[in-house]
């Protein structure tokens, strides 16, 4: 059935789910069916595509947003295809594969349980974001000027999966005959992820790969009873590490809802910064690609700028987040970008991220060296050792970040602001940026080998901010 501008009024004019990035908003008050259909009317109208693919993630109400915003393709003249329910990097990979022209994902991450979103791309699986056509989008979804539809102009909907074709390009990262016998434990969080393990464990078994999954939480749950999957929280890694222990695994593995991100865990149950990751796959890469460009983010950057350099390849900062980051990657034609925050981005990829690729090359990586994670990142982190992100809620982030630069460190420091402020002493730096979406002052510091310097430096940054 098709709606139009005169069907509903039940709507705001103004539109607060669509965010810097992507739409993201609270059910009912923020974001409904009406509001998905609006935005695919205007995904229509602005890039006029022929063919768009669809998912969704696991929520309870994704399915029914991703259908009234497959009507609102139909009704712009779009031709849909609907991949089902998977992962953001699905739409990212199905978008390339099909050569189509755009791509949305039906998502909310790792938001509470009642929000939901959509992430959007167009062809090539190129972000749309605020200022590559979001606000574009927003403008006319606000407007709901759409023209009336007749039956005979009304894209097509039709249902296919790309997951075969997916996993066989996943697994192409790697060498596979060179995997050994590996315990893995992989955590989906009752997200998206489930599916995806379970069709590269049946290529493993097909290919008599020795790889054992344990699996934590797998299957698909919208209610999440386990928790809101996000392992970037403390509190929500104890399930992960817990069974790598009991099972005395090689490497622990969980993932975000739409799995976009993985977080990895040593042979001891140890949780491993994404920041020392990036590290680890840079150098990856650039043994199969010398001279390579590798980017990466200001937040902490010494020990990927430190390794990158030492291998022959070309660092390249670039501001955080998605966007930026593609962009950037996309203008260097680098082979690897990498943030701290576990988003980790593939050239070969579409220059987009993923939260398969990195723990398929990290398990390479620890066949190929004899050497467990603890073993790989430990000279890292004690040459490099970090704070780890810590937010700071504040009344007046701006304030606050004039309180830290005119404060009296006692040394001299160079300042940078690519994004926030990046103040580098002679052994130690920090960063400081605020958020986009809400009060909160983002902090990051590390030092040259000096773990008390970390500790003491942030205490003292942490009184400054909060006037102690």
């Amino acid at each position: 059935m098709t709606q139009n501008a005169d069907q509903s009024n039940s709507v705001s004019s103004v539109l607060s789910c669509f965010k810097a990035y992507d739409i993201r908003g609270q059910l009912g008050t923020e974001l409904n069916e009406e509001v998905a259909y609006r935005v695919g009317r205007a995904f229509g109208d602005f890039l006029r595509p022929k063919t768009v693919v669809v998912g969704g993630d696991v929520r309870e109400t994704s399915a029914a947003l991703k259908l009234a915003l497959a009507n609102g393709l139909q009704d712009a003249g779009v031709d849909v295809i609907d991949i089902g329910m998977v992962g953001t990097e699905e739409i990212y990979f199905a978008t390339s594969y099909l050569e189509v022209d755009g791509g949305i994902e039906v998502t909310a991450s790792h938001n509470p349980i009642d929000y939901n979103g959509m992430k959007l791309v167009r062809e090539g699986s190129r972000p749309i974001s605020g200022d590559t056509g979001l606000r574009d989008i927003q403008r006319l979804a606000e407007e709901n000027n759409f023209s009336p539809v007749s039956e005979a102009d009304r894209g097509s909907y039709t249902q296919q999966s790309t997951l075969d074709a997916y996993i066989e390009h996943l697994l192409g990262y790697v060498d596979l005959p060179s995997l050994k016998p590996l315990k893995l434990v992989v955590n989906s969080g009752n997200g998206a992820a489930g599916h995806v393990i379970d069709a590269i464990e049946a290529s493993f078994n097909e290919r008599k790969i020795p790889v054992e999954f344990i699996k934590v939480h797998h299957l698909p749950d919208p209610t999440f009873p386990n928790g809101i999957p996000n392992p970037l929280l403390p509190e929500n890694r104890a399930d992960t590490a817990d069974a790598v222990i009991a099972h005395k695994a090689d490497m622990g593995i969980a993932w975000d809802g739409d799995f976009d991100r993985c977080f990895l865990f040593d042979e001891n149950g140890e949780f491993v910064e994404g920041y020392y990751i990036v590290g680890l796959l840079a150098q990856a890469f650039l043994k199969k690609n010398p001279g390579a460009k590798i980017i990466y983010d200001p937040r902490v950057y010494w020990n990927t700028v430190d390794i990158v350099e030492a291998n022959g390849g070309i660092p390249i900062m670039s501001k955080t987040g998605h966007a930026f980051i593609k962009e950037r990657m996309r203008k260097e034609d680098a082979v690897y970008g990498g943030e701290m925050s576990a988003h980790h981005y593939f050239r070969d990829f579409a220059y987009c991220d993923s939260g398969m690729i990195p723990w398929l090359l990290v398990a390479e990586l620890i066949c190929l060296s004899g050497e467990p994670l603890s073993a790989m990142v430990k000279d890292r982190i004690a040459k490099y050792p970090s704070s780890g992100e810590v937010n700071f809620t504040v009344d007046d982030a701006k304030a606050v970040l004039q309180r830290i630069e005119s404060y009296d460190w006692g040394e001299s420091f160079e300042m940078h602001r690519v994004d926030g402020i990046d103040m580098v002493f002679k052994n130690w730096r920090l960063n400081v940026r605020s958020s986009n979406t809400e009060p909160v002052l983002r902090v990051n510091l590390e030092s040259r080998a000096d773990e008390a310097l970390v500790a003491s430096k942030f205490a003292e940054l942490k009184a400054i901010i909060l006037q102690q």
